[in-house]
């Protein structure tokens, strides 16, 4: 019988180490924050430089809609 638990263990172990592994791409990001997005980041930078961030809230949401789809929760 110790065997029997052994092998349902192992079994189990298994079983559950291929379904952490297939959602954890999903939930983690490939990247560092820092080197996502780097287009809508440039756009977001150059306008608060040139017009201050309260005129600048399309690009910045942007910005915020491209990290969000590279798996970023901000």
């Amino acid at each position: 019988m110790g065997n029997t638990a052994s092998v349902q263990t192992e079994a189990s172990d298994s079983a559950q180490q291929p379904a952490t592994t297939a959602s954890a791409p999903e939930t983690k990001p490939k990247k560092k924050i820092c080197c996502a997005c780097p287009d809508t980041k440039k756009l977001r930078d150059d306008c608060i430089v040139q017009n201050g961030e309260d005129a600048c809230g399309k690009f910045i949401e942007a910005h915020l809609q491209c990290l969000r789809a590279e798996g970023f929760s901000v």
